[in-house]
């Protein structure tokens, strides 16, 4: 095994060099680990710049979590996504891939907490009709205290949330769901999850929009979404397509074993059965521990504190309902702790081809774990019992008939932002980047909680870094990354600027 190592070491030597002298300075071919929504797109765009692009992804198809499948006839995403972006660049590359094939999206969604439901976001009347007046009071004076005393912000999400909302509402409505997404107690996660995904949004402004104060809508508070009409994961098979008929290659059930370095150059990939495959470049959306973990020459720090990222699973459990309108929301939060799923899915309330011609339903009830958790490991048979329970406890589907259910299980699919996470992943990131010929993206490959704008616009500017020598900082997206000058928005008849 030893002698085997050390040949293809020495190969992959000759290789290199011949590569650097017998090349002009343009990059002739890159290998892709990952088909989700930032490789997938990385790889269409570098396959427009006319390079050699060649994609592995370790299941069945591509778009990663935000992959469709089909169940009972219909067309069904893995758990709720809605596309929303103000990016130009993100906006024309969408609306390129989906064309006019897409819906606009009338969003409906609630919390369901101690047996009633609230509409999220928050409508003022809403809430004081059924908290009462009394904890409706507690609530607005708990957020007005912040105003005059505010919590002292210890960069935890429980000290975030409560400065931005007041703790009473954090109480109610924040951290029993924040805990069953992370598996840990809110002071114990990082801020990093709140800002990065409400960022600006606060109980004032939403009560402001709900009283008709304000008309721009924070991402948070949008009310349309484009959808399309084959689900989300159709714009990552158009995309594979494009690749494909631009002589790339896009290779599913391949999964990847790490990727080759000589000489701190990444420069080639080993597959699961010990083939060595040699690019120019290599753009790897694996989780990053993963990758670290396949090397042999890792610092002890960098590797310590590799081993300390997190990854949270998610399962999917789908029931098929004998009915069509069991419910008006897309989705539904579930702050009840004695509920244990966190949110349900209504696939009947996302439009697509197949969905209008039938007269069933299908939601999907989620479930987030760790790996070491009994439920990661509870047969399908038990988990759909559960689900079933549980939405019987919570009476949304009118008493309608369960007709089948089907179980998804993902693993590694929410990265966890412990409390102070980046102090580990700063001397992570700058490692990787020392690194030359390798491009960490997506949300397991940089360990950034993404939603698709943020792989797309990954996978466009890892592109444009590496076809145009272009120096877009990577790390920084979804946290500190200027947005483009010029925004746009989606609505019915495509492109929108904004002003």
């Amino acid at each position: 095994m030893q002698s085997k190592e050390n040949s293809w070491t020495c190969v992959s030597k000759i290789l290199l060099l011949l590569n650097i002298m017998s090349d002009s300075g343009k990059v002739k071919s890159v290998a892709i680990i990952g088909a989700g929504p930032a490789g997938i797109t990385c790889a269409y765009e570098l396959a427009r710049y006319g390079i050699r692009v060649e994609v592995f992804e370790s299941s069945g198809e591509v778009g990663g979590m935000a992959r469709t499948i089909k169940l009972w006839g219909q067309e069904v995403d893995l758990g709720p996504h809605r596309f929303f972006s103000d990016d130009i660049r993100v906006n024309n590359l969408w609306l390129e891939v989906v064309g006019h094939d897409y819906k606009m999206v009338n969003r409906l969604t609630r919390i369901y907490y101690k047996g009633k439901f609230y509409y999220y976001p928050i409508k003022a009347f809403d809430v004081l009709l059924k908290l009462g007046f009394f904890t409706a009071s507690a609530c607005l004076f708990s957020y007005l205290s912040e105003k005059i005393k505010p919590t002292k912000q210890e960069g935890t999400l429980e000290s975030w949330i409560t400065h931005k909302f007041g703790k009473r509402l954090f109480e109610l409505f924040f951290k029993s769901y924040s805990e069953k997404l992370w598996g840990i107690a809110c002071n114990e996660v990082d801020a990093d999850f709140a800002a990065q995904r409400i960022k600006g949004f606060s109980l004032g402004e939403a009560i402001k929009k709900a009283m008709g104060m304000i008309s721009k809508n924070h991402k948070t508070l949008v009310d349309q979404f484009a959808y399309p009409i084959h689900g989300t994961g159709m714009v990552y098979e158009r995309m594979r397509d494009s690749i494909n008929n631009k002589g790339g290659k896009v290779k599913c059930n391949l999964p990847i074993k790490g990727v080759v370095k000589t000489n701190g150059v990444a420069n080639g990939i080993e597959l699961e059965n010990g083939e060595i495959k040699f690019y120019d470049q290599i753009v790897s959306t694996m989780p990053i521990n993963v990758l670290i973990n396949s090397w042999k020459d890792v610092p002890k720090d960098i590797l310590s504190y590799t081993n300390s990222l997190r990854f949270r699973n998610t399962i999917l459990v789908y029931l098929q309902i004998d009915g069509k309108d069991i419910f008006p929301d897309n989705w539904i939060y579930v702050h009840s702790n004695e509920i244990r799923t966190g949110r349900i899915t209504n696939f009947r309330n996302f439009p697509t081809a197949d969905s209008e011609k039938t007269n069933t339903s299908i939601i999907a009830l989620e479930y987030w774990c760790n790996s070491d958790e009994p439920i990661w490991a509870m047969p399908d048979k038990e988990l759909i019992e559960l689900a079933k329970g549980e939405i019987k406890t919570i009476q949304i589907i009118n008493g309608a008939q369960v007709l089948n259910g089907h179980v998804e299980k993902i693993a590694k699919c929410y990265p966890i932002y412990n409390r102070n996470y980046k102090v580990g992943l700063k001397p992570i990131e700058k490692y990787l980047s020392n690194i030359k010929g390798l491009t960490v993206i997506g949300r397991n490959g940089a360990f950034k909680y993404n939603n698709q704008d943020h792989s797309i616009l990954m996978g466009i500017l890892a592109a444009e870094n590496i076809a145009k020598d272009a120096n877009h900082n990577l790390w920084d997206i979804n946290t500190d990354y200027e947005t483009y000058q010029e925004k746009s928005s989606i609505d019915a008849t495509g492109l929108v600027i904004l002003k």
